[in-house]
């Protein structure tokens, strides 16, 4: 049986590797392929070069991963001061992906970033830094930490489907590294998960296909839940 072919979008960044020292790279934490694998799919990576909308038709489904901050002027506001890593030709390429991929009915996972681009790429904006919002860092301890925060999913939801609390709002913890998040939610969109400082974590959009994103980071978790009920949507 074929492996569906699951894109995952990229950084380009400047990296060290072997004997490169501070080389222009395309790269990618290895968590994301080793996930959509071992549930099942067929990794590809996506950069943000050339045209990679156009490639929504030989795919069965996408991952956008995590990244650098969006420019603030697509959801109409002024850069805070701690908005940073945002990459202009990113953003381009994968606001492109991700309406080429909803119009193709593709399904559809976001992460962290991902989760971003899909609420702003619909009409919604963003909190440009959540301590400011929710007083404290948990959702980003410091420079590559992860935070340890529970969620609760929404009953009934595909998202309290996949991760197995469907009949009870049960709060699950999960690795967190983002210091954005939804502020006003755009139209089309169903909340799917919150933390308890009020946070949205998740959503869906309503009335389509597969198409889910959460804030958290499940590529680094133990469970592989979400990535297997992609590739089953696949």
């Amino acid at each position: 049986m074929r492996r569906p072919v699951i894109g995952i979008t990229c950084y380009v960044e400047q990296a060290t590797f072997t004997v490169w020292r501070d080389t222009p790279a395309a790269l990618l934490p290895y968590a994301y392929v080793e996930k959509v694998a071992a549930a099942g799919g067929q990794p590809v990576v996506l950069p943000p070069a050339g045209e990679p909308a156009a490639l929504v038709g030989r795919l069965d489904g996408l991952v956008l991963a995590g990244g650098g901050d969006i420019d603030p002027a697509r959801y109409a506001a002024d850069p805070h001061e701690r908005t940073g890593y945002v990459r202009e030709f990113r953003d381009e390429a994968e606001f492109a992906l991700l309406r080429a991929a909803l119009d193709a009915g593709l399904p559809y996972l976001g992460i962290c970033r991902g989760l971003q681009v899909l609420n702003v790429a619909l009409g919604g904006s963003l909190h440009q830094h959540l301590p400011d919002v929710v007083g404290h860092t948990g959702h980003c301890p410091g420079p590559g930490h992860f935070g340890d925060l529970p969620v609760t999913p929404v009953p009934g939801s595909r998202l309290a489907k996949a991760l197995g609390t469907v009949s009870l709002p049960e709060p699950l913890p999960v690795p967190h590294y983002h210091h954005q998040g939804v502020d006003r939610l755009a139209p089309g969109l169903a909340v799917t998960a919150t933390a308890a400082d009020g946070t949205i974590e998740a959503v869906e959009l309503e009335g389509a296909g597969f198409a889910m994103a959460v804030q958290w980071h499940p590529e680094v978790a133990e469970d592989r839940a979400l990535f297997e009920t992609l590739v089953a949507a696949c």
